[in-house]
């Protein structure tokens, strides 16, 4: 039974990677590409490179930026594979082959679908990233600056994905402005700005809350503990509305644990009391699952 219900985890995970990959995909060619700009990373280099290749004479019948994204990934994928998760790797490779074909599948329109350049800039923004949202939520990645955001994530407090693409976005859409002109340049860091805002939004392990939990069970503790790998502390307290003794534990979970944690909990203790706080801010052993 146990293995029937992580198969089935694990295809569910699947599922979310690709939808994810797909909407990436979606937002950067029907709304970014189309109007000459680019998107932030190594999908965002790989696109420049596009650029100047059709600038030579280089042209291809199809996007060619995700195959060439997939070149600049292979080594950032060691330091997933070495430094992260064997499980993270496997699903930051699916995603990055994906991307590849689905950049290739989904075909630039003809004519503009938004001829606003601001708009197309904010709904490409909010669709792809969306789709990295859900890609990271599955535990993988869309690889890239991906990877180091979430290696980073792992290593220090008080990080997100989100920061160090806009840092390293930073010095990618000066070469643009180099390289072709301002106003590229510009409406390419806003497209960027308003994507990696929606990645932070949708990727719950960027938020830390605190679960505050009354039982009579003890066990509840050790589920804490061994099952969900957080620390937790448990004091005895007394109801004023039972007049009994019971249990409270205070223990701080990424959001992304919350529908575990009271699944769980409930399984334990049907009659468990809990409280979530949302957006705290956590200091010292405190690490980002993935």
């Amino acid at each position: 039974m146990g293995d029937i219900i992580k198969l089935k985890k694990t295809h569910k995970q699947m599922l979310v990677l690709l939808a994810g990959t797909f909407l990436f995909c979606l937002g950067l060619n029907l709304f970014v590409t189309p109007m000459g700009l680019y998107t932030g990373g190594i999908m965002g280099m790989s696109q420049i490179l596009r650029t100047l290749l059709a600038q030579n004479g280089i042209h291809f019948d199809f996007e060619i930026s995700g195959y060439i994204n997939m070149l600049f990934n292979i080594p950032l994928m060691y330091i997933a594979y070495r430094s992260i998760s064997k499980k993270f790797f496997t699903l930051t490779l699916i995603s990055v082959i994906a991307q590849m074909l689905f950049s290739s599948m989904i075909p630039l329109p003809v004519n503009l679908i938004l001829p606003d350049m601001l708009t197309s800039v904010i709904v490409g923004g909010i669709i792809s990233g969306f789709g990295v949202g859900l890609i990271l939520r599955s535990s993988g990645s869309a690889g890239g600056i991906d990877i180091l955001g979430v290696y980073f994530t792992k290593k220090l407090s008080n990080f997100s994905v989100g920061k160090i693409s806009i840092i390293i976005n930073a010095i990618l859409f000066t070469v643009c402005m180099i390289l072709f002109n301002v106003e590229t340049a510009i409406y390419s860091i806003l497209n960027t700005v308003v994507f990696s805002f929606v990645v932070d939004k949708i990727h719950y392990q960027n938020i830390s809350m605190t679960a505050m939990i009354f039982s009579r069970n003890q066990e509840i503790s050790n589920y804490i503990i061994k099952d969900l790998h957080r620390g937790v502390t448990m004091w005895r307290g007394y109801g004023a509305y039972t007049q009994s003794d019971t249990f409270i534990f205070v223990t701080a979970v990424s959001k992304y644990e919350v529908n575990a944690l009271k699944s769980h909990i409930k399984k334990i203790d049907p009659q468990a009391f809990i409280i979530f706080s949302e957006g705290l801010s956590v200091s010292g052993n405190f690490e980002k699952h993935l």
